[in-house]
C-alpha cells in the first residue's frame, strides 16, 4: 500500500490543439514494446503519452448525442473535449480494441435483488482492486497518500472531472456524502460501521476541488480496500441533492412541494431511498405519474451507465456520455451504448434462459449444482462457463434473540447450536450439491482462512456426529414429549424450524440437505423457497428462525469493513441475526437485548483489529481471538465452500477469466468491464 502522492506534478494535457500522433493501440495480450505503468493495465494520461512517447488523439460513441438526449434532465451534449477529465483514466484492453454499440442484456431477480451484477458492471468508486485481487489501483481518485500512522488519507481527484449531467464534480461532493447524507437522520437512520472508525466519526476536509482529506479518530489503514471493494459510493452529487437539502437551500421544501413531495428531504429519499444501496427504485419506478414533471429521472452518476427507464419488469441504462475513462487508442468508455436489466426471480426461467444464449453475463445466483446443465450446452448455446473458487459459503444461523422468548433460550443455548452443526452431513452436501468439487469446513468470518488463524476452527464441530447431537438435545430438554416422533421445546410446544431459503444465498439443494439431516436428529425442518426481498424483509424484522446465506470476507475486506463481528454480523443484504443484540447495540442500551459478553468482547477487538499493524503479532492474536469468540460459539454454522459458475456469452469480448466468483471484491469491478464490447451488436 503506498504512502507517497502518486503522479504528483504530472504536466496536464489540453485537449485543444492535441497532436494527432497515433498512440499505440496496446492491449493486455500485445503492450506494442510499451513498458507498464505504476498500476496494472492502466496509466495516468501524462504517464501514458510518456512512456508511449505520443499524444492521444480522443473520440467517442458516434451515437453519444442521441445516448445523452433520452437521460431526463440533460441539456445538449457539448464537444468530447469538453465532457472527458483533463486527466482521464487511460484503461488498457485485455484483447482487443473495442467498437462501439450495443445493449448489454442482463439478469436480476428484482429491483432490490440480486442486483449486485449489473451494478458492478458499471460501478465506480475511489479507487478499485486490479484483476490480481491483490492491487488497489486509481479510478475516480487519481492518487492517494496516507500518513504514517494511518491517521489522515488524501486523495486527489481527477481535474475536470464531471457528473453525467455535465456539472463539476469536486471534493466538495465526497464531503457532502459524509457530512450532509450518512450522517443526517433525516436521510439514513443509523449510520453504517464503515462510516466510522472505532466507532468514531472521521473528519472530511476539501482544501480545494481535487484534494479532499480524511481525517481518522483512529488507524485505519482498511479503508482504502473499503473503497476498492463496497458497493456504496463515497460520493453524491451536491449541486443537485443539495438543492433539495435545507441545509443547502432555505427553499427546499417550498421547492419540493412545487413537484408534488411534503419536504426536499421526501425528495431525496425519493432519489436517494434511506440506504446506500445505489439500485433503490428510481423515482420512474416508485412514483411514475410523479416522474415526468421531475428535473432528473434518477440523480446523476459517475458510473458508466445510467438508468433511463424503469418498471417492475426491469430497468434500462445508456453509457454516461461524461464518463472518465478512455483506452490506449483515446476511444472513450464505455463501447457498450447500453444495457437492459430484466427481473427474473424463477432459477429455471435464468438458466433456461442462459442455456438459450439470451443473455450477455451472469454470476450472481448461480449456483453450482446450475453448472452441468449449462456445461452441456456451451457449444450449441454460444457461450462459457468457467467454474471459479468462491470467497464466501451458504451458512446457517439461528435467531438468538427471537421474540418468541422460549425459542430464544433454545437456540441461545450452545449446545443446541452445536447439536444442530453435528448433525448435518457436510460430505453429503459436497457429494450432492456440489459434486465433491467443494471442502467441508466451519465458518470462521475470514475466508480465505489467514495464516495466524489455528485451521482447527475450520473443523469445530463440522464432523457428521448424529448421536452427539441427539445427545447433546436431550441434555437442553429438547426431547419428544408427545411421543410423535418429533422433538419438542421443553415445556412441551411443538418444535418446526421453517427454513425459507432464497437461491440468490442458499442453493436449494443444502436447505433441502440441511433441512432432512436436522429431521433425522428429531428436530422437524420444512423448506420453502422465497424471493430474496421476501427473506431479507422477514430477516429484517426478526420473523425467521433460521437464517440462511452466504458469509465470509477476506481479511483486506474485515480490516476496513467491522460488520461480520458487530450484530446483527452483516448488512441488510447479508447474513445476520441477533437483530435485538443490534439494536441494544446502536441504541447504547435504550432498546433491544443485551448481547453476552463474547460479543463485547468481537465489538472491541474488531476495532481494535482494524487500528493494528497488519502482519504483528498484536495483529494475529487479536484475529485469533476473533475468530475464537465467532466459531467457538457457532453464530453461524459453515457447509461446503465450493466453486460456482461464470457465464458469459462468447460474443462478449475483452471477458478476462475471473480468479473469483465473489462478491466481496464486487464481482465484475476488478476486470474493468467498461471495456468489453459485443462483437455481433454494432
Amino acid at each position: 500500500m503506498s504512502k507517497r502522492v502518486l503522479f504528483a506534478g504530472l504536466a496536464l494535457c489540453a485537449f485543444a490543439g492535441t497532436a494527432a500522433a497515433d498512440c499505440p493501440p496496446m492491449t493486455v495480450a500485445d503492450m506494442k514494446g510499451v513498458k507498464a505503468g505504476a498500476f496494472p493495465q492502466q496509466y495516468e494520461l501524462a504517464e501514458f503519452e510518456s512512456v508511449a512517447g505520443c499524444k492521444l488523439a480522443f473520440a467517442g460513441n458516434p451515437k453519444s448525442a442521441d445516448l445523452n438526449g433520452r437521460i431526463q434532465g440533460n441539456g445538449a451534449l457539448p464537444a468530447l473535449a469538453e465532457r472527458l477529465p483533463s486527466e482521464p483514466l487511460v484503461v488498457v484492453p485485455y484483447a482487443e480494441i473495442g467498437t462501439y454499440g450495443g445493449v448489454l442484456d442482463g439478469l436480476s431477480n428484482a429491483p432490490e435483488a440480486g442486483t449486485s451484477d449489473l451494478l458492478s458492471v458499471r460501478h465506480v468508486s475511489l479507487v478499485r482492486y486490479s484483476d490480481d485481487l491483490a492491487t488497489i489501483v486509481p479510478n475516480v481518485a487519481k492518487s492517494w497518500e496516507w500518513n504514517s500512522d494511518f491517521t489522515k488519507l488524501t486523495m486527489t481527484l481527477r481535474k475536470g472531472h464531471k457528473w453525467s449531467d455535465g456539472a463539476p464534480f469536486t471534493s466538495e461532493d465526497i464531503k457532502f456524502w459524509y457530512d450532509d447524507m450518512v450522517f443526517d437522520e433525516n436521510i439514513i437512520k443509523s449510520p453504517k460501521d464503515y462510516v466510522l472508525v472505532a466507532g468514531e466519526r472521521m473528519t472530511v476536509e476539501t482544501p480545494d476541488p481535487q484534494t479532499v482529506v480524511f481525517n481518522l479518530p483512529a488507524p485505519k489503514p482498511g479503508l482504502l480496500a473499503h473503497f476498492a471493494t463496497h458497493y456504496s459510493q463515497p460520493f453524491m452529487p451536491k449541486h443537485f441533492l443539495g438543492m433539495f437539502h435545507p441545509k443547502y437551500n432555505p427553499d427546499a421544501d417550498a421547492k419540493a412541494k412545487e413537484l408534488g413531495f411534503e419536504s426536499g428531504y421526501a425528495v431525496i429519499s425519493a432519489y436517494y431511498g434511506n440506504s446506500d444501496w445505489t439500485d433503490t427504485p428510481s423515482i420512474m419506478l416508485s412514483d411514475p405519474e410523479k416522474a415526468p414533471k421531475m428535473p432528473k429521472g434518477v440523480y446523476p452518476t459517475l458510473e458508466s451507465h445510467i438508468v433511463v427507464a424503469e418498471s417492475t419488469e426491469g430497468r434500462h441504462l445508456v453509457a454516461n456520455p461524461y464518463f472518465h475513462m478512455v483506452d490506449t487508442a483515446g476511444n472513450q468508455l464505455p463501447y457498450i451504448s447500453e444495457i437492459d436489466e430484466v427481473h427474473i426471480n424463477e432459477n429455471e426461467v435464468r438458466i433456461l434462459k442462459a442455456v438459450n444464449g439470451e443473455i450477455d453475463y451472469k454470476s450472481q445466483s448461480m449456483q453450482l449444482p446450475s453448472a452441468p446443465i449449462m456445461l452441456e450446452n456451451q457449444e450449441k448455446g454460444g457461450y462459457t462457463v468457467d467454474l471459479k473458487p468462491t470467497i464466501a459459503m451458504p451458512t446457517f444461523s439461528f435467531n438468538v434473540t427471537s421474540t418468541d422468548e422460549e425459542k430464544r433460550k433454545v437456540f441461545g443455548d450452545l449446545k443446541f447450536r452445536q447439536a444442530m452443526s453435528v448433525a448435518m452431513n457436510r460430505e453429503e452436501i459436497n457429494e450432492v450439491a456440489f459434486f465433491d468439487l467443494g471442502q467441508p469446513k466451519q465458518y470462521v468470518a475470514f475466508s480465505p482462512t489467514p495464516d495466524f488463524i489455528d485451521p482447527k476452527w475450520e473443523k469445530h464441530y463440522a464432523q457428521f456426529d448424529p448421536d452427539l447431537a441427539k445427545k447433546l438435545l436431550d441434555e437442553i430438554g429438547v426431547v419428544d414429549k408427545d411421543g410423535d416422533g418429533a422433538r419438542d421445546l421443553p415445556s412441551g410446544a411443538s418444535l418446526v424450524l421453517n427454513l425459507q431459503f432464497a437461491t440468490q444465498g442458499m442453493p436449494g439443494q443444502v436447505a433441502e440437505l440441511v433441512a432432512q439431516h436436522w429431521t433425522n436428529v428429531g428436530v422437524k425442518a420444512t423448506v420453502k423457497e422465497v424471493t430474496p426481498d421476501e427473506y431479507r424483509s422477514a430477516q429484517s424484522s426478526n420473523q425467521l428462525d433460521v437464517l440462511m446465506w452466504q458469509k465470509g470476507q477476506p481479511l483486506a475486506i474485515v480490516l476496513g469493513n467491522s460488520e461480520l463481528f458487530q450484530p446483527p454480523f452483516e448488512n441488510y443484504f447479508g447474513g445476520r441475526t441477533g437483530m435485538l443484540w443490534a439494536e441494544y447495540v446502536d441504541s447504547k442500551g435504550a432498546k433491544g437485548v443485551k448481547p453476552p459478553a463474547y460479543v463485547d468482547e468481537m465489538l472491541a477487538d474488531i476495532d481494535a483489529f482494524q487500528s493494528a499493524p497488519v502482519g504483528t503479532k498484536e495483529s494475529a492474536e487479536i484475529g485469533q481471538r476473533l475468530v475464537q469468540n465467532m466459531t467457538e460459539n457457532l453464530l453461524f454454522l459453515g457447509t461446503v465452500q465450493a466453486p460456482n459458475p461464470i457465464y458469459h456469452r462468447n460474443a462478449l469480448k475483452n471477458f478476462p477469466e475471473f480468479k473469483t466468483w465473489s462478491y466481496e471484491y464486487y464481482r465484475t469491478y476488478p476486470y474493468r468491464p467498461q471495456q468489453w464490447f459485443l462483437a455481433d451488436e454494432n
